[in-house]
């Protein structure tokens, strides 16, 4: 099956309208990291498996998403709008195909790594996707407090220090959003958090829900914590 074919079909698994165009821009942010990952080593996939694991995987969750960022623009007003932060976004994965998918929405991605952050700057610029941001930066150096996080294959829960940092950053009304893979694993994860006096209360509030990513056969999640004045 060609590229473009599986991707369609996955994107109409997932329900979207590939006629809005998404199918394109996806397409050609795939034709340029299949052309630059030779060089610059982004991931460790390559056609098929870049789309499975890497672009279908990205937006799997996406209807879960759409509604907690629909719950949350009730926190957030037209003088604080909400904005979903990438942290680690390496070649892009997931903050780039959510942003192609949710465009009316705002999105920062950061990557630490200067090359990385060219090549995201370039696809942006290319694609027009006005919606997006690329910070060039580590979490713990931004300044701006964080609206809903994301991040897929960032560090284990069970890195505390930084993860407290994280957390610490998130707005009163903000998420947090870890995709994760088995659910089991995702739990034994936040288990460990019950005794820090700084994480607890994200561990005992998460909720995970399972994704289903069209043509992966391998368990996915994701993981939600919202910040609120409970917590």
């Amino acid at each position: 099956m060609e590229q473009g074919q599986l991707l369609a079909r996955g994107l109409a698994a997932l329900d979207f309208d590939i006629s809005s165009g998404i199918l394109d821009k996806l397409l050609y942010y795939i034709d340029e990291l299949e052309r630059w990952n030779p060089v610059y080593g982004f991931v460790k996939a390559e056609g098929q498996d870049l789309i499975i694991k890497h672009v279908l995987d990205s937006l799997g969750p996406w209807r879960i998403l759409e509604d907690l960022f629909i719950e949350m623009d009730k926190q957030f007003s037209d003088n604080k709008k909400l904005r979903i932060t990438d942290i680690g976004t390496g070649a892009g994965f997931p903050g780039l195909p959510l942003a192609i998918a949710f465009p009316q929405r705002s999105f920062l991605l950061i990557e630490r790594l200067e090359k990385r952050a060219r090549f995201l700057e370039n696809v942006i610029c290319i694609l027009g996707l006005e919606n997006v941001e690329i910070h060039q930066n580590t979490v713990e150096e931004e300044d701006e407090p964080l609206g809903c996080v994301i991040f897929r294959a960032l560090r284990p829960f069970t890195d505390k220090k930084l993860f407290r940092t994280i957390w610490k950053k998130i707005q009163l009304g903000g998420a947090l959003c870890a995709y994760k893979g088995r659910i089991m694993h995702a739990k034994l994860e936040l288990t460990e958090l019950l005794d820090d006096p700084v994480l607890s209360s994200m561990a005992a509030h998460a909720k995970i829900t399972p994704v289903w990513v069209p043509f992966l056969e391998e368990e996915r999640c994701l993981v939600v914590a919202r910040k609120t004045l409970n917590i």
